[in-house]
């Protein structure tokens, strides 16, 4: 497998990204192979960590897919938008820009006015939080940083450049149907929505759809579906019992413990390092 040269890193705060995890995550993962999957892209970090040449990444969050798209097909202008949202940057004019999708003017927005809004909010807002409620409207409060990066213009630039001068698929939708050309020899990583550690610390509103313990277990099939399909598979997930009934059976998987910072809670008292899981199918 080949890669770009250039070296990228996320456009975006994401909750529950895996920059921290890289080190471990390149450690366990093939060192060759064909096609790279991510059916849950969020951030993107190990897809910039590595940016293969062949990747199809997809995400049930249809905003997050269409900032990826915009980076893709008109970052000059997604940039401009920035640098607007930059200059007037207040909790007002937060707070102003968030009621959008309250009051009807976000279905007035181009797409790369709402890609901006998107890229903008999760900038300046608390802990850079995806959060929307049952009627779909984002609702994070405005954050207290004294000097947000809400412009990274050499990164989207050449974020839009990797993914334009490589064969990069962007989907949305069911992580199923974003696996269902992988053969043998692809490498297929996926990072679902964790399983809840305790019975108050579910965060799955990335989408207003949840992911709950009937898509862990679809998960864990499809897992090994792939698996002898001769794919490379690996995963990560919480270190709770339901993640371990439902791998630990399997022939020929490698499940190891890490270490990893949770900086989601609002109480900066439960804060800290946790116990995360890697599982990895054997074909490599």
């Amino acid at each position: 497998m080949t890669t770009t040269r250039v070296k990228l890193k996320p456009f975006t705060k994401w909750t529950g990204g895996k920059r921290q995890l890289l080190p471990e995550l390149i450690d366990l993962m093939p060192k060759q192979f064909n096609r790279y999957y991510e059916p849950f892209v969020g951030g993107g970090a190990l897809l910039f960590e590595l940016t293969p040449c062949k990747a199809t990444i997809n995400d049930y969050n249809t905003d997050l897919i269409l900032a990826y798209r915009e980076i893709r097909d008109n970052v000059k202008e997604l940039i401009e938008i920035l640098k607007i949202h930059q200059e007037n940057n207040t909790k007002d004019y937060y707070l102003d820009l968030r009621a959008t999708d309250r009051d009807g003017r976000i279905e007035k927005m181009t797409d790369t006015e709402k890609a901006a809004r998107l890229l903008y909010m999760l900038r300046v807002n608390f802990n850079g939080l995806y959060r929307v409620n049952l009627k779909n409207q984002f609702n994070v409060p405005y954050g207290r940083y004294k000097n947000p990066k809400i412009v990274d213009e050499v990164l989207l630039y050449d974020i839009s450049r990797y993914l334009n001068s490589n064969d990069i698929d962007i989907l949305e939708g069911d992580f199923e149907k974003a696996i269902s050309t992988v053969s043998s020899g692809d490498f297929v990583y996926f990072d679902p929505p964790y399983a809840p550690i305790s019975s108050t610390s579910s965060f799955t509103s990335y989408t207003n759809e949840g992911f709950d313990e009937s898509d862990q277990i679809r998960l864990r099939d499809i897992f090994i579906e792939l698996s002898k399909r001769g794919a490379n598979v690996m995963l990560s997930n919480s270190d709770v019992e339901l993640i371990h009934e439902l791998y630990s059976n399997i022939p020929n998987i490698d499940i190891r413990v890490v270490k990893a910072n949770r900086m989601i809670n609002s109480k900066a008292s439960k804060r800290g390092q946790i116990n995360e899981l890697i599982i990895r199918s054997s074909n490599w």
